[in-house]
């Protein structure tokens, strides 16, 4: 991961504080960049039910693909995922979200794609949401477990949108595609070798 002070094994068990929710949600919509990326991590997860492709943070009358991509709209390429909060937690996505998914220190970009909606998100359906995913960051930025500071924002989660269906399971439908080869798989080979826990069996 670009900017890490830890090498990858370190960062994936880094000892967050036992930060606890009233409720797990079984919900959580997140923006890492190209949804095509960070939906295949999660879609990976023991206990993640269904990752829809969408948009957040804008209008309903502008969510979709071609405004999206002009960048001011305001929404955010996101992903909501649905999970059994007996089988993963939360928190446990929130680490997976800052160690795998994406790089959460490059504002407003992730790599070559640039752009404020590709910026490192947390939407947030409560205060008690809002609170735990502070925590979280605060505990990275105060370790200095990177060179740079977090630059994931919060946000309240005021209404999802579904992307257009072709961008759906996209990674899995499209594994040989070059940014998929590039920019996917890489995350999802990091997820294996250091996430094996909480990945789902194979059938």
């Amino acid at each position: 991961m670009q900017h890490c002070n830890l090498p990858e094994h370190e960062l994936a068990s880094f000892p967050f504080a036992d930060v606890t929710l009233e409720k797990d949600p079984g919900r959580l919509v997140l923006g890492g960049g190209c949804f095509w990326c960070t939906e295949a991590v999660f879609l990976a997860v023991d206990g993640v039910t269904a990752v829809t492709s969408g948009y957040a943070g804008g209008h309903a009358a502008q969510a979709n693909y071609d405004n999206v991509c002009t960048g001011v709209t305001g929404h955010a390429e996101v992903i909501e995922i649905l999970y059994q909060p007996e089988k993963v937690r939360y928190t446990d996505l929130l680490r997976l979200f800052f160690a795998v998914a994406h790089d959460p220190t490059q504002l407003n970009r992730q790599g070559n794609d640039i752009g404020s909606q590709y910026r490192s998100v947390i939407f947030f359906g409560n205060d008690d949401e809002k609170r735990v995913a502070e925590a979280y960051i605060h505990q990275l930025d105060d370790s200095r477990v990177f060179t740079q500071p977090i630059a994931t924002t919060l946000e309240p989660l005021d209404a999802f949108y579904t992307a257009e269906a072709y961008h759906q399971d996209y990674a899995a439908r499209h594994p040989l595609q070059p940014y998929i080869r590039f920019a996917a798989l890489p995350k999802l080979e990091k997820l294996h070798k250091n996430f094996a826990g909480l990945l789902k069996k194979p059938d």
